[in-house]
C-alpha cells in the first residue's frame, strides 16, 4: 500500500508490518531539497501513527545513492540568505530529531553515496547495512557549510570522535569496509542481497512484542541523552511497567511454555 506525500521525489509504501520511505532524486544523487525534508516528516507522522506499522525502512532510488545530501541547486532560493538558511536548517533540525527520537526501529539500507546531510540520516537511524559499493562522506569543509552541534554529536556516537573528526577535517569518503570496522554500519551485504536481508531483519523485529521495543527505544535514547536533567526516568519506568501489564506478556509466558511463535497485538 503506498502513500501519497507532498513530493514526487518521496515515495513511501507499507509491506507488511514494515514502512517504507525511498528518497526518489535519482538524477541528482538523491540529493534532498526542503520540499523533500517536508515530505519524510509527512511520511514519518503517518507511520508512527499507524499501528500496524512496526519497523520503518529509508532508502535511495536509483541504485547509485542512499542520500548524497542537500540539493546544491537549490541553496540560492531554501539558503541563499542568512534567514533562508535559519528556517531551513531548523527545519532539518527538527526531521533528524523526528527521526532519531521516532518510538519504533528505523533502518538505512544504504547503497552507494551516503553523503552529507544523508550521513547524518543515517546515523539517526538505528541500525544501517550497506553494500560493498557504498560511499561515507562529511563533506562540509570542501564547501563552507557548518554543522551543528547536534549533527557532530551523532556522528561522534555513531563511530567515536577521532574518526569522525578524520571525516569532518579530510572531507574524504571512505568505503564500506572501512565503514564497517568504524561501527558506522552494521553489516555490508552483497547488493543484490541487501533488500532481502534488511527486509529479513525488519520481519525479525516486527514479529517481536511491540510494546516492548517501544520501551527500548525510547530508554536508548534516555541513556544517550547528554544532559541528565533531561531524561524522563519517570516515562522510561511507565513504558517498562506497561510491557508487564499487557496482554503480550501473558501471550509470550503461554508460547514460550506452548513452544510456539507469540502472536503479539501490542496490547
Amino acid at each position: 500500500m503506498s502513500l501519497t506525500l507532498p513530493s514526487e521525489k518521496m515515495l513511501a509504501r507499507a509491506e507488511g508490518a514494515i514502512g517504507h520511505v525511498i528518497f526518489n532524486n535519482p538524477e541528482r544523487h538523491n540529493a534532498v531539497s526542503l520540499e523533500m525534508w517536508d515530505a519524510l516528516d509527512v511520511a514519518l507522522q503517518h507511520y508512527e501513527n499507524d499501528d500496524t506499522i512496526r519497523v520503518v525502512v529509508l532508502s535511495g532510488a536509483g541504485g547509485k545513492a542512499f542520500v548524497s545530501g542537500a540539493d546544491i541547486s537549490k541553496f540560492e532560493k531554501e539558503r541563499g540568505s542568512k534567514e533562508a538558511t535559519q528556517r531551513y536548517n531548523s527545519r532539518i533540525k527538527q526531521v533528524y530529531q523526528r527521526i532519531e527520537a521516532f518510538p519504533k526501529p528505523t533502518i538505512a539500507m544504504i547503497h552507494g553515496h551516503c553523503i552529507g546531510g544523508g550521513l547524518n540520516l543515517a546515523v539517526c537511524c538505528d541500525l544501517r547495512f550497506c553494500s560493498p559499493a557504498s560511499k561515507f562522506a562529511m563533506p562540509a569543509a570542501k564547501l563552507a557549510l557548518g554543522y551543528p552541534i547536534h549533527a557532530i554529536r551523532r556522528l561522534m556516537r555513531a563511530i567515536g570522535p577521532a574518526d569522525a573528526k578524520r571525516l569532518m577535517f579530510t572531507a574524504k569518503s571512505i568505503d564500506a569496509d572501512t565503514a564497517f570496522r568504524l561501527g558506522l554500519v552494521q553489516e555490508v551485504i552483497a547488493q543484490d542481497e541487501l533488500e532481502g536481508h534488511v527486509n529479513t531483519i525488519a520481519e525479525s523485529i516486527a514479529a517481536n512484542a511491540p510494546l516492548t521495543i517501544k520501551a527500548m527505544k525510547f530508554i536508548s535514547t534516555q541513556v544517550l541523552e547528554p544532559d541528565p536533567d533531561k531524561r524522563d526516568l519517570d516515562h522510561c519506568d511507565a513504558l517498562v511497567a506497561a510491557c508487564f501489564a499487557s496482554e503480550d506478556y501473558v501471550e509470550g509466558r503461554s508460547a514460550f511454555l506452548e513452544k510456539r511463535k507469540p502472536d503479539f497485538k501490542g496490547r
